[in-house]
């Protein structure tokens, strides 16, 4: 049985959607906090739980039968990720898992200025003390990412940033289908499983792609990151975000994003999406 949580959103909905066409209906269940939003997978004939980390209680029987569990890391910024997803392994463990797998990132470090590379290199050191095999897929930062990391490009042009530095750009969708050929593999996949593109532009590259691909000349500026956070609050978003996103810019600065793996596009059997494709596609 191959159990997935976070199946009611983009990532793991769409790994799930991959395993349907290989995978029996009946060999898959989903875990979601709301139950109604999994019906599309109900009516497939896959089982439906629920299960919330935040719940421990609602999780041995969400878990229960998993030769493999598939684990999405939390996505809120605000919440306690750590203690979520230290209630998650435990449950894992508890329920007799065979397998459990964790959407993880590319940056995982315990040193990073981004919190939830902190947050992901510190749950892999739980699921490397659990004692139950463990995959940890270290997805790239996510392609989509670059509609609001770039800025308004589009109508200043110029792509403004309080800090610089290469990032292996990977499309979620790249990832989501790895995943599932992970998943459905004969062999196993150990430790940590870095699922990149197959470069690192940094910002400056990008800004330049986005010159080619649009035609008209897109400058670029590193500003300070004080006059950054107050562009970003005067623009409407909050100072919490504005500074947890740049702690994504410093880290990349940092070169933690930095790496490239060829793994991702052997899984799909062809060339991942680009940063230049997605810019195209804005």
């Amino acid at each position: 049985m191959i159990v997935i949580t976070g199946a009611t959103g983009a990532l793991n909905g769409a790994t799930t959607d991959h395993l349907l066409r290989t995978t029996p209906a009946a060999d898959i269940a989903v875990v979601a906090r709301d139950v109604s939003k999994a019906a599309r997978f109900a009516e497939l004939g896959v089982e439906v739980r629920y299960g919330d980390y935040a719940d421990p209680s609602s999780l041995p029987a969400a878990f229960a039968g998993a030769d493999q569990l598939l684990l999405v890391s939390s996505s809120d910024p605000t919440a306690d990720a750590m203690k979520l997803h230290r209630t998650a392994i435990e449950a894992a463990v508890t329920a007799g898992v065979g397998r459990i797998l964790y959407t993880s990132h590319q940056g995982a470090a315990s040193d990073s200025p981004f919190g939830p590379a902190r947050d992901h290199a510190a749950t892999e050191a739980l699921l490397a003390a659990s004692g139950t095999p463990w995959t940890a897929l270290r997805n790239g930062f996510y392609l989509h990412s670059l509609d609001w990391l770039l800025g308004p490009w589009r109508e200043t042009g110029v792509v403004s940033v309080p800090a610089d530095g290469p990032v292996s750009w990977t499309s979620r969708a790249d990832a989501a289908e790895a995943a599932a050929v992970i998943i459905a593999s004969d062999t196993p996949y150990d430790g940590p499983v870095t699922l990149t593109g197959r470069a690192a532009p940094t910002f400056a590259d990008l800004a330049r792609q986005a010159s080619a691909v649009t035609g008209r000349e897109v400058g670029f500026e590193v500003v300070d990151p004080e006059e950054w956070v107050r562009s970003q609050v005067a623009s409407g978003n909050s100072e919490y975000l504005a500074r947890f996103n740049l702690g994504m810019y410093d880290a990349a600065a940092g070169g933690l994003f930095a790496g490239t793996d060829p793994l991702l596009e052997s899984l799909l059997g062809r060339e991942p999406q680009s940063a230049r494709e997605q810019l195209s596609a804005a």
